[in-house]
């Protein structure tokens, strides 16, 4: 890859989305922890997504001529307040990694790397659509205020989602 400020950061994306999927398997950890294994299922989901992403980062940088650097991944957060709690942090993860996303797409236009910029447009879609999922999820649990039936109701809910990694481009 001849464009190593590119390179660099698509190599620190990679690492995201690989502390993405480890802090949601933590979630689901925790979820299955208290109980809530449709909750731990639907955050496991989204770890395998995480994986999912980052080896497109990973293939792409190769792809391209790149070098691949792994850095260590920070550990992630374990305990939390509760179901509520850990779905606006998801959230707040998510909006985290969409600004990360978009800032690697103004760097690809910035550079004036077109092949980077086609790239990145699947993970712009990608991330308008992690962030309705999860705003879904959020809505949904503030409706049944945490508990209850309509607690029970979501959680079998979320234990029917599963990963389609999405077909070849």
């Amino acid at each position: 890859m001849s464009n190593k400020v590119l390179e660099k950061a698509l190599n620190e994306q990679l690492n995201a989305e690989l502390y993405s999927a480890y802090l949601y398997l933590s979630m689901s950890a925790y979820f299955s922890d208290i109980g809530l294994n449709g909750f731990a299922n639907w955050m496991r989901v989204q770890a395998k997504e995480e994986q999912f992403h980052a080896m497109k980062f990973y293939d792409y940088i190769i792809e391209r001529g790149g070098r691949v650097v792994l850095t260590a991944i920070e550990a992630p957060q374990v305990e939390w307040d509760g179901p509520l709690n850990v779905v606006e942090e998801v959230l707040v993860h998510e909006k985290k990694v969409t600004s990360l996303t978009n800032g690697i797409m103004d760097l690809a236009i910035a550079e004036k790397d077109h092949a980077a910029n086609i790239f990145m447009q699947w993970f712009i879609t990608e991330q308008v659509e992690e962030e309705s999922n999860v705003n879904d999820v959020l809505s949904k649990l503030k409706l049944t205020g945490g508990e209850g039936n309509g607690m029970f109701i979501l959680d079998k809910e979320l234990s029917t989602r599963v990963f389609n990694a999405p077909a070849a481009e």
